[in-house]
């Protein structure tokens, strides 16, 4: 692909940063603008968070810096996120268990919106994450819910669809479901029904950090203002699919006024006395509080009690997040929603003796007991031609109709040689299998991370063709493999695998 050059006329980088600095200095004292000018000077540190479905922080952490001679810093509002603040000589793109889904790479800020919620494992407990992708906020939604209560994620545009349902597949979320529809409707559609919302709103990414995945660009206030109108009909939306006495959450990666304070200012003047905008006192470490107005007009006073996140407070981008409670219900259009049977997807049910056959067969080649991990997470095996999928029992009892893009985790496939687990199901669970483990030694693993089948004799008790659990000698997961006549086969997905130069 041939990159596009900037017209040489185009403003660079600095003059954009000092366009946008203009702009907002008179919303900042001299001293806030000055701590601000300082800290933009300073690098911004990757961040990761950790996957709690599949490791302990603790532990991954001591790890990473034993084996990665990573540093780390604490994120100030979240517990298990982290910022690499030096990470020697090994990205944190490119080890074998970020790509396996044991950590999610993401700026320190997003990290704040899903943290506001008042979140339990609770079954049963729906969650709408209005416009999910990439899908980073949405594996933090599962994880902070454990993976027991429902998470639709839901997107509008299509060619993001790919890059949430890889995402949510590589961090083992399994009680999920991927939906493509615009987001103004779903308010009409799923009326008063979620306990919790999330609506990270399309924006400017006006954040006065700029980096390689979103680098400064010019931004017009006709743009702005396009994007605040936009937000305006998504934020209702969100507010119209909230149960009365749930949680929505509205973030932005932006710090402009118009889609940020502007935004909530319009919501509590459409819904007045059914919003609530809670205070984060409690939530933060330290104030960040939201503007009272941006020189233009006076917003409505609940909406200081939203945070702003400069860079300086944190040493982040600059962010903005509000927590927001329903008090009462409102008037809306409600709309039948678009429907699909579910036998039409091609999924059945298993039957009790075909449970009871994955049962055994997973106890018997992998001593893995699969019965309290379907009972504990809610959910049911079903079947599509040769592949077995643990589908949400919460999903089936309240939106079994509703047309999907993903759903539930793949568990795994019948082939010729017998039962395979899965790819995804193995990088969530295979920590707990006791049998079917292939340890390699220390020369063969850059070359299997490299995608690379392995020549020799593995396991030569075991039967050819089978699939098999492939770990280092620290018992570090790699991956799968099937077992042929003299050679491990390599199963790691091709998109996972370490390209060489």
């Amino acid at each position: 692909m041939v990159k596009r050059k900037r017209p040489s006329n185009a403003p660079s980088s600095a003059a954009l940063l000092d366009e946008a600095l203009q702009r907002y200095q008179p919303l900042l004292s001299p001293q806030e603008y000055a701590r601000l000018l300082a800290e933009l000077e300073q690098p911004l540190y990757s961040a990761i968070r950790i996957n709690t479905l599949k490791v302990e922080p603790a532990k991954a952490l001591d790890y990473y810096s034993q084996a990665y001679g990573w540093q780390f810093k604490s994120v100030p509002y979240i517990r298990t996120g982290w910022w690499v603040v030096d990470s020697g000589s090994v990205s944190i793109g490119r080890t074998i268990e970020h790509r396996l889904g044991d950590y999610y790479i993401q700026d320190a800020a997003s990290m704040l919106p899903v943290e506001l919620f008042d979140l339990q494992p609770q079954p049963g407990q729906l969650v709408l994450d209005l416009a999910a992708s990439p899908g980073g906020k949405t594996t933090h939604l599962v994880s902070r819910v454990d993976d027991v209560g429902l998470v639709l994620a839901n997107d509008a545009s299509q060619g993001r669809i790919t890059a949430l349902r890889l995402v949510l597949q590589d961090w083992g979320a399994a009680n999920v479901a991927v939906t493509h529809f615009p987001g103004e409707k779903i308010g009409n559609w799923f009326t008063e029904i979620f306990d919790r919302v999330l609506l990270d709103a399309p924006c400017s990414m006006e954040n006065l950090r700029s980096t390689e995945s979103h680098p400064m660009r010019a931004i017009s206030q006709h743009e702005r203002l396009n994007l605040a109108m936009r937000q305006e009909r998504l934020l209702a939306s969100a507010f119209q699919a909230l149960k009365v006495g749930g949680q929505l959450v509205y973030s932005t990666c932006t710090l402009a006024p118009e889609e940020d304070e502007g935004v909530l200012d319009g919501l509590l003047r459409r819904y007045a006395g059914a919003v609530c905008i809670e205070s984060l006192d409690n939530r933060l470490p330290q104030p960040a509080p939201g503007l009272s107005g941006d020189g233009k007009r006076t917003f409505e006073p609940a909406v200081t009690n939203a945070a702003r996140l400069w860079p300086h407070i944190y040493g982040t981008s600059g962010f903005f997040a509000a927590l927001i409670s329903k008090l009462a219900p409102v008037d809306n259009s409600h709309q039948p929603g678009p429907e699909r049977p579910l036998e039409k997807t091609g999924l059945t049910q298993l039957s009790n003796s075909e449970n009871s056959r994955l049962e055994e067969l997973f106890l018997d080649e992998y001593g893995f007991n699969i019965r309290p991990v379907l009972e504990k997470q809610g959910l049911q095996l079903w079947k599509r031609a040769e592949e077995i999928y643990a589908i949400p029992e919460t999903f089936l009892r309240h939106f079994s109709h509703l047309p999907f893009q993903a759903l539930g985790l793949q568990v795994g496939e019948e082939t010729p040689e017998g039962f395979s687990p899965s790819h995804y199901w193995t990088a969530r669970f295979g920590s707990q299998f006791k049998l079917g483990l292939c340890a390699l030694q220390p020369e063969q693993v850059q070359p299997w991370l490299r995608g690379e089948d392995l020549q020799g004799r593995f396991l030569p008790e075991v039967r050819k063709g089978k699939t098999v659990i492939v770990i280092d000698q620290s018992g570090r997961l790699l991956g799968r493999g099937k077992l042929l006549n003299g050679r491990l086969k390599n199963l790691l997905p091709r998109r996972l695998a370490f390209q060489t130069s």
